[in-house]
């Protein structure tokens, strides 16, 4: 009598989740890094119109990185377009061994785990919810958004992140610990955490059944989960309560450079519910070497220059995200912001330099 065919390999699929500005695309692009030799396929999820992770993920333009911009994937798409995404990084060509989803900073991290438990590809398996926290910003994000306590309950690996920023750092990881279920909380800055823990954050069988049917109360897992012909629709009701309903965004290109000190003046002034800003600007004859990386997290600012990508248009491609924004308005404000200078002004970068740090610095925190 023949045996049974071996039941073929699953490749785990991880969720990364965590707010605005967390340090989600700084702790992928370390694991894909130094991974060890393991192969890392990723599936990168912007909020804004211009996909910035993508472009700033290790390998973006690579086989391994698929990328899903212009809005939250846990409202963007259902089970099975899920999957499609799943099978072009599950192909056995590749040779990946772990798939991760980084979810955007107003996504809501039930609804991925519930569409990767419904998912029907069958070389795919769920392994885990991984939630990053920004230790300088944990108790004003929790104040504004107390379903936080939510996701750190779901999560199977918590890393509480730019412990290096943060005042109190003991406090708040012993805050951490006490919101979480039975994950592990790893402490981290610039996103450098042991590679395995994303091989050993997956759930055990008792907990993902735990996940299904107390945390994932909103979809039915095990017999209502919609079927091909009839797929999951999103009413309003359905997200009007997730993150990302109270947040617009707005995405700026210009192939014109900005001025620094008009640009300064408007990162200054900006409104208190601008609360991420993230992307490239070039600044024409002030640098023309470089592309400056901005990332600004509420008040917190930097800047890091890079050489511009070769072959690539120079572009300043910026995505602001925010609560109340009169997104119309801040868009005039940056196009006020490009530069008509004739010649480089030897002052005026300076606004710009006091928020780029030295070289070991950038080095270790790319954004």
């Amino acid at each position: 009598m023949s045996q049974p065919s071996p039941k073929p390999q699953q490749i785990p699929v991880v969720v990364l989740a965590g707010f605005l500005g967390s340090g989600k695309t700084t702790l992928l692009n370390h694991l894909l890094h130094r991974s060890g030799g393991s192969r890392i396929g990723a599936l990168v999820n912007d909020f804004g119109a211009i996909e910035i992770d993508a472009m700033a993920v290790a390998g973006a333009l690579g086989d391994s990185t698929v990328s899903l911009g212009n809005g939250c994937l846990c409202c963007a798409v259902d089970a099975s377009e899920l999957d499609q995404y799943l099978e072009r990084l599950a192909e056995p060509s590749l040779g990946i061994d772990v798939i991760v989803i980084e979810a955007s900073g107003l996504a809501e991290p039930q609804e991925l785990v519930r569409m990767l438990l419904a998912s029907e590809h069958p070389g795919v398996v769920y392994g885990g919810l991984v939630e990053v926290v920004d230790a300088a910003e944990f108790d004003d994000t929790r104040a504004r958004h107390p379903e936080i306590d939510r996701h750190l309950a779901l999560a199977d690996l918590v890393v509480v992140n730019k412990l290096d920023r943060a005042a109190d750092g003991e406090r708040v990881l012993g805050l951490v610990r006490s919101l979480v279920d039975r994950a592990a909380v790893v402490p981290a800055s610039y996103g450098r955490i042991d590679p395995e823990f994303l091989f050993d954050c997956r759930p055990s069988e008792e907990r993902i059944g735990q996940l299904s049917f107390d945390d994932l109360h909103e979809g039915d897992l095990h017999g209502d989960a919609p079927h091909d012909d009839a797929p999951h629709q999103h009413g309003v009701d359905d997200h009007t309560g997730h993150l990302h309903a109270a947040y617009d965004s707005l995405s700026f290109v210009s192939p014109e450079p900005l001025d620094p000190r008009r640009l300064m003046t408007f990162l200054d002034s900006r409104p208190e519910g601008l609360y991420r800003i993230k992307g490239y600007v070039g600044f024409g004859p002030y640098d023309l070497r470089n592309r400056y990386a901005v990332h600004a997290v509420g008040r917190f600012l930097r800047f890091y220059p890079e050489p511009w990508p070769a072959g690539d248009e120079r572009l300043t491609q910026l995505v602001l995200i925010g609560s109340g924004i009169d997104a119309p308005a801040l868009g005039k404000e940056l196009e006020a912001c490009t530069s008509d200078a004739p010649h480089a002004d030897e002052h005026g970068m300076w606004g710009v330099l006091r928020y780029v740090r030295g070289p070991e610095a950038d080095a270790a925190d790319p954004a």
